[in-house]
């Protein structure tokens, strides 16, 4: 059995004849700089001097093909993240190095010792207008530098090398994006005060987003197997904003965009949305998510043999392979073999299961605990 076949027949709710993995596929089951280069040099792989970055705020690695091919990784992403013609330019601040990004929003990461970059400037954080949001200088969603090569590197994943495709979207969510345009602050006061504002900004995160899917589902053709999209909107214990909001507000949004992409295509929409989101994932079913990520255990009403018992025959699970916030990055090894068999005893029966980290390997995870986590799924993860 391929990779590709593997993976298409979980995401159908039958069992393969292993688990599939995922390392990398996405921006949201990758690996941080730090840890890749520790488990490289565990694994007595060459050194690599720059590593390719495939998302630049969380510091994600670009998987190479020899780490690759040793730890049998099933998935690979075949679309860029941000117009090819939009070069992002690291300049100095004091103690922190920062960046704007192609919607002019700021970002920074500190010199001495910083993991991620964080935002710091919000374009729209200002009073702001409708006419403001129009007349804002968004990126554009279809500048064909954004797709060079996504077909070909689509039917070679494919075709020639039997690996599932995954096709990642413009951006982070509606909501997300909205958040990050206006402020923290003023984005969740425009949800009690300005909501007309707050629709009008999200309506146009959702215009670009089906402008980018028309084209690159085109693109992709028939050799793409899941598309990815997100939205984070949930806490620790619980949501963010009410189940009610969700419903008013997101989820009308959600379901166009959803319903578009899969009108134009067979492959299965994976979402990705972290934390406490149990009292939504009806919602997000009937909105049309076939794939649930990143499956956080931890979470408040996350529990994985509850979410697969009650939800298991509607979605895939792609992620809660270990407890990555308590046991992953912390835990013995031993700790970690222990959290991940008992995640795919959760998860796997039936199918509907790809196996991933619960969200991206953090830079203070050892190599132990990753090759403990990989070797557990080898003896365990088999029908």
């Amino acid at each position: 059995m391929s990779s590709r076949e593997r993976v298409k027949t979980t995401l159908n709710h039958l069992e393969p004849d292993r688990v599939p993995l995922d390392l990398g596929a996405t921006v949201v089951t990758g690996i941080h700089l730090h840890a890749y280069r520790r488990l490289r040099d565990y694994l007595g792989l060459p050194f690599i001097e720059d590593v390719p970055i495939l998302d630049m705020f969380q510091q994600i690695a670009t998987v190479a093909e020899d780490l690759r091919r040793c730890l049998k990784v099933d998935v690979r992403d075949v679309a860029p993240r941000s117009s090819a013609t939009y070069k992002i330019i690291i300049k100095d601040m004091g103690g922190y190095e920062y960046f704007y990004d192609e919607r002019g929003i700021g970002w920074r990461k500190p010199k001495d010792g910083g993991l991620y970059y964080d935002m710091f400037d919000h374009p729209l954080r200002r009073e702001t207008s409708l006419k403001d949001i129009d007349d804002y200088p968004w990126p554009n969603p279809v500048d064909p530098a954004r797709f060079v090569g996504l077909r070909e590197r689509a039917r070679k994943a494919a075709l020639e090398e039997g690996q599932a495709v995954v096709l990642g979207g413009l951006s982070a969510g509606i909501l997300e994006i909205a958040a990050w345009m206006r402020g923290f602050e003023n984005y969740f006061s425009d949800f009690a005060s300005n909501e007309d504002l707050l629709c009008h900004l999200m309506d146009k995160v959702l215009e670009l987003k089906l402008a980018y899917w028309d084209v690159a589902l085109r693109e992709g053709g028939g050799f793409v197997d899941v598309v990815q999209e997100a939205d984070d909107f949930a806490g620790q214990s619980r949501m963010l904003i009410s189940p009610k909001t969700y419903r008013k507000i997101a989820k009308p949004r959600h379901k166009e965009l959803f319903d578009f992409i899969h009108s134009h295509t067979e492959a299965k929409i994976f979402f990705h949305s972290c934390g406490a989101i149990r009292s939504v994932i009806p919602d997000l079913i009937e909105a049309g998510v076939d794939i649930l990520n990143p499956v956080q255990v931890s979470a408040t009403g996350m529990d994985s043999a509850e979410l697969k018992q009650e939800f298991g025959s509607e979605l895939s699970f792609w992620g809660g392979g270990v407890d990555t916030q308590r046991v992953f990055s912390t835990g013995t090894p031993q700790e970690v073999r222990e959290d991940v068999k008992r995640r795919i005893e959760d998860l796997a029966p039936g199918g509907g299961f790809v196996f991933a980290t619960v969200h991206n390997t953090q830079p203070n995870v050892p190599p132990e605990n990753i090759m403990a986590l990989w070797e557990t799924l080898q003896e365990y993860g088999r029908y």
